[in-house]
Formats: structure tokens, sequence, C-alpha cells
């Protein structure tokens, strides 16, 4: 495959991890910096029951795209939607308030052959690509145990149909997805064990099953380094009975409670050292490696999305 475009060069990103790593943190603040950078945006939140809206500091989002930021327009996934919308552009039939019958059937189809439901997902977001809507398509994709399955839903459809209009369709957003160009997936990790590993997995899976181009990896949450190695060493003499008691001898009872605090910021740093390196070591080496570090604030919210896209531009800009 074709070395991908920079990050922000390209025009769809999905943005995936495990559960709780600040996926959807990540993607916002993608999309805000974009923003910034005066490319007009879109950001979808894929999962229902998702927090994008917080993000933002706005209400709930909808099918039709609100704009949250300057250039920046926000929308919420619905396949029900968006096969009116399909159903509209693509085979001229009239759009409806309810799909009725039709709706009923499409739900019986999406049960009996599943990836019908991710189509419509994807190819909502591929063809506001394809139509140059927006210059940049931001996705706060599902989590690392489904979002294979979903990016992979043109090409397990074309090969289930040979032939007819949704082979066309397939055909094209098939084209679109596995451009590194053009499209991208951003994994999300923690330099903890369980995420550094399913991210790790993921990035395999992506290039073996769904041929899409992994844009970039980043490790959120990263400890600063408050001490160097000779200081923690030092630490390590003075946390002993002897030490504890000749410190607090010397400035007083506060003493201890500051020897724990350091004690624990150097056994934090050094057990998630151990995970990005692994982190590092297993990446191929084309797909960059971006540091996010630990906030000591709100997970999310307006305030946190700026935040974390004024880190993102000093790592990517």
């Amino acid at each position: 495959m074709a070395r991908g475009a920079p990050l922000l060069d390209r025009r769809l990103l999905f943005v995936t991890g495990k559960g709780g790593v600040g996926k959807t943190t990540v993607a916002a603040a993608l999309a805000s910096l974009a923003a910034n950078e005066g490319r007009r945006t879109l950001i979808c939140e894929v999962d229902a029951k998702g927090n994008l809206s917080d993000s933002f500091g706005v209400g709930p989002l909808k099918f039709a795209a609100t704009e949250v930021q300057t250039d920046l327009f926000a929308m919420a996934m619905d396949t029900e939607e968006s096969l009116k919308e399909y159903l509209k552009l693509q085979l001229k039939v009239p759009l409806l308030a309810r799909l009725g019958p039709l709706a009923r059937t499409f739900d019986f189809v999406a049960t009996a052959a599943p990836g019908v439901k991710e189509i419509l997902t994807v190819g909502k977001l591929a063809y506001e690509v394809r139509e140059r809507n927006y210059d940049l398509v931001v996705v706060d994709a599902s989590a690392t145990g489904h979002v294979v399955g979903q990016l992979a839903s043109p090409v397990a459809m074309a090969e289930l149909v040979g032939v007819g209009v949704i082979r066309q369709q397939t055909q094209w957003m098939t084209e679109l997805l596995t451009d590194p160009a053009v499209t991208g997936v951003v994994v999300v990790s923690t330099p903890e064990e369980m995420p550094v590993n399913e991210s790790i997995e993921l990035v395999d899976r992506l290039k073996a099953e769904a041929g899409i181009d992994v844009a970039a990896v980043i490790a959120n949450r990263v400890l600063p380094e408050l001490f160097g190695r000779g200081e923690e060493d030092v630490f390590d003499q003075i946390d002993t009975p002897a030490g504890r008691a000749a410190l607090t001898a010397a400035v007083g009872k506060g003493a201890g409670v500051a020897l724990d605090a350091a004690s624990l910021a150097v056994r934090l740093r050094r057990s998630r050292a151990v995970h990005l390196a692994t982190l590092r070591e297993r990446m191929p080496a084309e797909v960059p490696l971006v540091y996010l570090p630990y906030l000591f604030t709100k997970t999310h919210g307006i305030r946190t999305t700026h935040r974390v896209a004024e880190h993102l531009a000093e790592e990517l800009l």
C-alpha cells in the first residue's frame, strides 16, 4: 500500500480505540484543530450512546449537521435517515416522513445480512467526502472491537453481491476508503497494558481485513516526566524508614506526604513507560506515534477539547 498523506491533509479520518481511552475527545479535538486551520470540517458520532455533544458544549446532535464552531459541523449517525437520503439521491424515491413497510423490510434485510447498516453509516460519510461537501470528515467511530467490521463492510458487501447497483455503490466506497491519500484510521490508546495490546492487534487487522491505512496512533494521557533518573534514584535512597525519619526531622511532618506523592509519580511513570515502549516497538515504522499529555482535569467538555486541540497542533503542525 502506498504511503498515506499527513494526518490533516486527508479528507476522511476514522478515530477509534478501546473504550475509556479518550477516543471521542481526540476526535473532537482533531476536528476542532482542522476547523481552526480553515478547513470546513464535519464530525460524525456513530455510537447512539456517545457524548460527542459534550465535547462542544451543545445539545443532543441530530442527523442534520449543526455548526458547533466556525467551519465545524457535527452530526449523529441515524441509519434510517441515511437510508432515506440514499433512496432520495440514488434511486429517486421521494423523501417520506416515515419509511413504513420499507423500513420494516430494511430492518429484516439488515438483520439477515450483517453489514447493511454499516454500509449506510460508512456510505453516508464517504458520500460527503466524494461530493466534497467538506474539506475533512472526522468520524468518532466504533470502539476497537467493532470498527474493523464497520470499515470492511463495503468489501464484504461487494463479495456478497457480484453485480448490479449495490456492487457499483460499494466499489466506489472501497476505492475511496482504501486510498491512503484520502482515508486513514486514527487509533487512540493509553499507556496501559490492555489498550496497548488492543491497539497493536487493531493495526494489524485493519491492514489485513479492511485494507485501510493507519494514519496515526495517538498515545493519550501520557504522564509528564517530573523527575530525571538521578532524582528518581535519590527518592529510592530516601524512601527507607531511616531516610523518612531524617527527612521528617529536617522539614516536618509534611515530608512524608511529599515523598509519597513523588514516589507514586515515579512508579506510575515507570509502569506506563514500559507500555509506551511496547507501543513504539510494535508499531510499523511508517505509522506516526503522537503523544498527548495527561491533563489532570475533566476528561471531556469544550475546554478539554480546546486544550487537546492545542496539544495536537504542537504535534501535528
